[in-house]
């Protein structure tokens, strides 16, 4: 990157060179451990809300995102790769337990006082530690309401077969809480299961993230081990580190606020969204939170490399679902976060393992979040739990020939909503079948039908066109959500065709 700052150098030089300095002496064990075991390493780095077109290997402009890119150019980036959802606790049931959220029975996003996802369902990282792995997971749960709000059964990433569980919510989010002591406005408790501070000055989340993801490699380079780096970021509020934010000001004029007021702002003394927390496009904070992200992937690479266990490391980098219209596009997908339109559920997706996976490649072929739980457990020559239902399958092919022809070709979604989203989306279903994709709006009794290869922005409603194709996709539709025992909100109907 071109422009840094002092104290952006001050964090990456203290995260690499200090805290990470003990993985100098270790370097020489680590490759013995290393011939001690065959099975690979796995990290798994998933942003939360960032959109398909957010990346600069993806075609963005604005944002800068060079350890990101370098990841793609050196692996193989995913053009047509799925969120099992378009919210975040649904997507991330999905990945841990390689089934449809309909299956698991979460659709949308947990509420503070809800209950969370069934012990019933083995997880991956369950099946890899069972198989000698040490497994951590650092940064955001959500996959279980919260004692703190009254929850009276709160289930943690250790209830799931994670050894360690760093930086993460014991309570609902943020909200922009996002430097150390991590404390929303006037509220009396930290957010995070944060005791004390670990970097300099003004601690950030996204920083601190990155520094404990290290760490984990660092204590586990020596045996195989999973780590999940679940970022809250770039989830809204946005804020972002305010050197960061002010280079993407200067970069380009933020966009037109989506709103009128920002607690944030007001907080500060400011008026209005002054600081652009909510700007439409060409969102400062948004840029900056993405570029701390791109930073994390960079110091984990540096480690892999240094520490002689790269190569023996798959590393997949992806999102749980698309980008929130109210502070980006996600053009030219129609859409965003919430929706079962392209921007809502497409979501970039990158997979890096030298000497397995080919570099700079790009596959077409549609995958799905839920494919990494069988793609992992083949990579690793573990076999499935009988016990568990798996709706995802292996893509290990495409790891390694991306024109592979796949097996399975059809996907669905199932988003029952009692009410509109308050982002716009609404209580619906959806199948894509080849090129072709069909959704269901159940409060309004509609159909929708694209040809997502002559037509990815979805824009032109094939539905009336071609009425065969529409009928026999939505009773492909109708089959599967009996089959999975998924449930239409009361009062909203099935469309008759």
């Amino acid at each position: 990157m071109a422009i840094k700052n002092s104290s952006r150098r001050d964090f990456l030089k203290t995260a690499a060179l200090g805290l990470l300095a003990v993985g100098a002496s270790g370097c020489s064990s680590a490759n013995d451990g290393r011939k001690a075991y065959a099975k690979p390493n796995i990290i798994i780095i998933l942003a939360d809300d960032l959109g398909w077109a957010e990346l600069g290997c993806y075609g963005n402009d604005f944002n800068e995102t060079p350890a990101i890119d370098k990841l793609a150019k050196k692996g193989l980036c995913f053009t047509d790769a799925y969120a099992p959802a378009p919210v975040c606790s649904p997507t991330r049931a999905g990945l841990l337990t390689g089934q449809f959220p309909v299956r698991v029975g979460i659709t949308d996003y947990l509420r503070p006082e809800d209950g969370g996802l069934s012990t019933d369902h083995i997880s991956i990282a369950k099946m890899l530690k069972r198989s000698g792995y040490a497994t951590g997971m650092v940064g955001k749960w959500h996959l279980t309401g919260y004692a703190h709000h009254g929850a009276t059964n709160e289930v943690r990433a250790t209830d799931h077969g994670f050894d360690e569980e760093l930086i993460t919510e014991i309570k609902s989010v943020g909200n922009g809480a996002n430097f150390y002591p991590y404390v929303f406005r006037d509220q009396k408790v930290c957010w995070l299961n944060v005791k004390e501070k670990r970097l300099p000055g003004n601690e950030y989340l996204v920083d601190r993230m990155n520094l404990e993801a290290v760490d984990f490699i660092l204590r586990h380079k020596d045996e195989p081990f999973f780590l999940y780096l679940s970022h809250f970021a770039p989830h809204t509020i946005l804020n972002g580190k305010e050197e960061l934010v002010e280079k993407y000001r200067k970069k380009h004029a933020p966009g037109k606020s989506t709103r009128d007021n920002c607690y944030l702002c007001q907080d500060a003394g400011f008026k209005g969204d002054s600081q652009n927390h909510w700007a439409g496009d060409h969102n400062p904070h948004l840029a900056a939170m993405i570029e701390s992200i791109d930073d994390g992937v960079g110091m984990i690479m540096a480690k892999l490399e240094k520490l002689g266990i790269a190569d023996n490391t798959i590393v997949i980098f992806t999102s749980d679902n698309g980008g929130e219209s109210n502070v980006t596009s996600n053009s030219p997908l129609q859409k965003g976060k919430s929706c079962l339109y392209e921007g809502g559920i497409r979501i970039p997706m990158i997979a890096h393992w030298p000497g397995k996976v080919p570099e700079n490649t790009m596959c077409e072929s549609p995958v799905n979040i839920l494919d990494l739980y069988p793609t992992l457990l083949e990579a690793t020559k573990i076999e499935p739990d009988v016990r568990q239902k798996l709706d995802g399958v292996s893509v290990l092919q495409l790891f390694k020939e991306p024109k592979a022809n796949l097996e399975r070709d059809t996907m669905y979604w199932h988003y029952p909503l009692d009410k509109p989203h308050f982002l716009g989306g609404r209580s619906s279903s959806a199948i894509r079948k080849g090129d072709w994709k069909l959704i269901e709006f159940f409060e309004t009794e509609k159909v929708e039908l694209y040809n997502l290869a002559q037509d990815k922005a979805e824009k032109y409603n094939l539905a009336k066109r071609y009425p065969e194709k529409t009928a026999t996709l939505h009773q492909m539709l109708v089959r599967w959500r009996k089959e999975v025992g998924a449930e239409i909100p009361q009062g909203q109907n099935i469309v008759e065709l």
